[in-house]
């Protein structure tokens, strides 16, 4: 299986505003980026010396020690306030929602009464059928 990683034609041009049409290049700009196609299959590739004997080099970040003082370490925080701020927060968000008018609010009502007769029907309908599936196979 082989797949190509990047399109045979650039797309877009980044640096105009415009979008590139195929195999045309903008005649003031020209592009110096080097495209590396990487195709994948399911054969394995050996490997050569050069890339055996140089590996990559990879840049690993400094780990500094954190030093936490009397000061810096997190305070405990009080229930009752957490309790308050919880509050707080939910009427902020509640201010924030917008409510149905009543109109709406009786509409959506009357969908759910309906979808639920709807089903209650449905569920007694095949619960007859399956009682009298049943008494005919038991007999």
């Amino acid at each position: 299986m082989v797949l190509d990683s990047l399109p045979t034609s650039r797309l877009f041009n980044l640096g105009e505003n415009t979008l590139a049409t195929k195999g045309k290049k903008s005649p003031a700009k020209s592009s110096t980026t080097k495209v590396t196609r990487i195709k994948a299959s399911d054969e394995a590739k050996p490997v050569t010396k050069k890339a055996a004997a140089s590996p990559a080099k990879t840049k690993t970040p400094k780990v500094t020690p954190v030093v936490t003082t009397e000061e810096e370490k997190p305070k405990r925080r009080n229930p009752l306030r957490a309790t308050g701020d919880y509050f707080a927060g939910a009427w902020y968000e509640l201010r924030q929602v917008r409510w149905p008018n009543r109109r709406a609010t009786w509409g959506m009502t009357a969908a759910l009464l309906a979808f639920t007769a709807f089903f209650v029907v449905l569920i007694l309908l095949l619960d007859a059928l399956f009682k009298y599936l049943f008494e005919l196979i038991l007999g």
